[in-house]
């Protein structure tokens, strides 16, 4: 089989992410920014989805998050390997992080790579809360899997 690279048709960060009996996937609480009411902020679980289509062959995703330097990371997931046979395969790909710490208010980076070459790269906002706000909402502890 010819190696044909993969499009990254979606990118997503959420809160959470379930899936029905039919394979569907429900994705709650997509955002683009958080707001930290003290620091650092400590965000308890943050799920990364992401979608790949019109490929063939095997490969692997990794994601990495950066600092507003753009040099040091915040983390970086585990590899996910994945194959897609034809192109015609979509394959969905769920990681989940826990405790991600950051250190201050920033733009910071979210880097999505297939074999070691960055395929998007997206900003996620975070800020100091503006007095008198809620809080962010609290989330149940989550234990890594």
């Amino acid at each position: 089989m010819n190696t044909i690279l993969p499009d990254l048709q979606a990118a997503l960060l959420c809160d959470d992410v379930r899936q029905e009996n039919n394979g569907k996937f429900i994705l709650i609480g997509l955002f683009d920014a958080m707001f930290a009411p003290q620091w650092p902020l400590r965000y308890p679980r943050l799920f990364v989805v992401t979608r790949w289509c019109s490929g063939a062959g095997q490969f692997t995703q990794r994601t990495r998050f950066l600092r507003p330097d753009q040099k040091h990371l915040v983390t970086e997931g585990q590899p996910i390997r994945f194959q897609m046979n034809e192109p015609e395969t979509l394959v969905t790909n769920i990681e989940v992080f826990f405790n991600l710490e950051f250190l201050g208010a920033g733009t910071h980076w979210i880097e999505i790579l297939l074999d070691s070459e960055i395929k998007v790269r997206f900003p996620l906002r975070i800020a100091t809360a503006p007095s008198g706000a809620p809080p962010m909402p609290p989330r149940p502890a989550a234990e890594p899997a």
